[in-house]
């Protein structure tokens, strides 16, 4: 297991390997001395997976507040998506901006997100299967969530969106005078 990181501080690529044989593989996907570095203090409380039907979905971007916010680790099951982490930590040097990793069953990488980054993926591949692992309970009050599409982010995704829920429509652009979210 390696951790790489990204051009948004606290965010970080993580590659496994797994280890096979003729019967098949194991891979470890959490290991806190592994991420110690990362987050020295990282548990998780909550497992969380979804399954996404067709190709094109977004899903995002989510996040939410303290007290409730939360590390997230993400790994990709079945199928593929380009998963994305919007910075909005008040006071960051890379406040407002994305980064984005490919995840599938294929590759085996998670994304590590820290507290104060939204989240969302598209889907590249039909039934796409997501395993999250969460340091915070969810929270409904604490919960947020911006517009996919806020052009002060300009996220590149890959395809044209095929399907957003109500809720992730509902979500606003980021009012310019937007700090950022405290910790």
């Amino acid at each position: 297991m390696k951790l790489f990181a990204t051009p948004i501080a606290g965010l970080w690529e993580v590659e496994t390997a797994p280890h096979r044989d003729e019967r098949g593989s194991l891979t470890r996907l959490f290991c806190a001395e592994a991420f110690a570095t990362a987050a020295p203090d990282l548990r998780f409380v909550q497992v969380n997976h979804s399954i996404t039907r067709q190709r094109g979905t977004i899903r995002g971007l989510h996040f939410q507040r303290p007290p409730a916010a939360e590390w997230k680790l993400i790994r990709c099951l079945r199928g593929r998506v380009f998963d994305v982490a919007v910075d909005l930590r008040h006071g960051s040097p890379t406040f407002a901006r994305w980064h984005a990793v490919l995840l599938s069953a294929d590759n085996q990488r998670q994304i590590l997100i820290p507290p104060g980054c939204a989240h969302g993926f598209q889907t590249l591949a039909d039934d796409a299967e997501l395993l999250y692992q969460h340091s915070a309970p969810y929270t409904p009050a604490c919960e947020e969530g911006v517009r996919h599409d806020d052009p002060r982010f300009a996220i590149a995704w890959p395809e044209p969106a095929t399907t957003l829920s109500p809720r992730d429509l509902g979500f606003r652009a980021i009012d310019p005078a937007f700090q950022g979210v405290r910790a």
